[in-house]
């Protein structure tokens, strides 16, 4: 589970880099995670990966 974080600025610069701050301190896998939650709330659990969708229209296309 993430741990959401809260962080208030005064200004859209500080805010910017504090975004970028912790985007860099995060692993790969933590960032990988992150979009994976993003990907199931907007899309939902059953959404295929877009990388398995591109694979599965190379084998039809392969085979047409």
């Amino acid at each position: 589970m993430m741990k959401r974080v809260v962080h208030k600025t005064h200004s859209f610069k500080e805010a910017e880099e504090w975004d970028i701050k912790q985007q860099i301190n995060m692993t790969p896998r933590q960032r990988m995670d992150a979009a994976k939650k993003i990907r199931e709330r907007v899309y939902g659990k059953n959404s295929i990966d877009i990388r398995e969708y591109h694979e599965r229209n190379k084998k039809k296309q392969f085979f047409s």
